[in-house]
């Protein structure tokens, strides 16, 4: 693990947890990772059908493909939704295709920097996730939540992992799989003498960020076939 306690919701009756949700640490500096947050979050505020698991990873590519690797042998969940944080994105991106890419502009928390590599040698060069997305677009839209259907999860850590999920359950077909990105928030400013209104973490949009992923999460366990809708792009 990385340091990082997981935090399981069990269902009544059940020790298995059916669900799983991993995060990314924080890295490159930061104090918190919105991904990890908004985790935190969601399994407060989880009451589903099914019992809920919580990982959060290393950003290592190594790393984040061995201990993702290890839980979903360990735990072999019906559901597994990987988040990651987006700088720049400012609404929830479903991510539909996973890069056999690891092209790094910056250093893992290892130090490590892949150009041109394979996530996979010899794998697909992509792979597509397997959870409703165009379904859950469309609930989240209904719903008023800020969200896109996105074609690209980059090529660093996030695309990697998501990658490595999605090479792991290509022989599971009872495992659905996907990665959602969430708008990376501001860090709370810890200079001496801010005001306290700056100082506190940016709660609402976290919950509001938690209630999407869920609303995720529950249309993943109810929809067995995707829509049959356009959210394709033209650029």
């Amino acid at each position: 693990m990385s340091g990082h306690e997981p935090r399981a919701r069990p269902g009544p009756g059940t020790s298995t947890s059916r669900i799983l949700v991993t995060a990314f640490a924080p890295f490159g500096g930061r104090a918190t990772n919105t991904s990890a947050l908004v985790a935190d979050a969601l399994a407060a505020r989880w009451a589903g059908p099914e019992p809920l698991r919580i990982e959060i990873l290393p950003v290592s590519f190594a790393r984040a493909r061995a201990e993702l690797t290890a839980v979903v042998e360990d735990h072999r969940p019906a559901v597994v939704l990987c988040l990651g944080e987006a700088g720049g994105r400012s609404r929830l991106g479903l991510e539909r295709v996973a890069l056999n890419l690891m092209d790094a502009r910056i250093p893992d928390e290892d130090g490590r920097s892949p150009v041109d590599l394979p996530v996979e040698p010899g794998g697909p060069l992509a792979l597509m996730g397997s959870l409703p997305v165009k379904a859950c677009f469309a609930r989240l839209r209904e719903r008023g939540f800020p969200v896109e259907v996105s074609m690209t999860a980059g090529t660093y850590v996030c695309n990697a992992t998501f990658y490595t999920l999605m090479h792991l359950l290509a022989g599971r077909p009872e495992t659905r799989g996907g990665f959602v990105h969430v708008p990376a928030l501001p860090e709370p400013d810890q200079t001496p003498g801010a005001s306290p209104q700056l100082a506190t973490s940016p709660g609402r949009e976290v919950d509001a960020l938690a209630e999407a992923v869920e609303t995720v999460l529950l249309t993943s366990l109810s929809v067995a076939e995707d829509l049959a809708l356009a959210t394709g792009r033209e650029d």
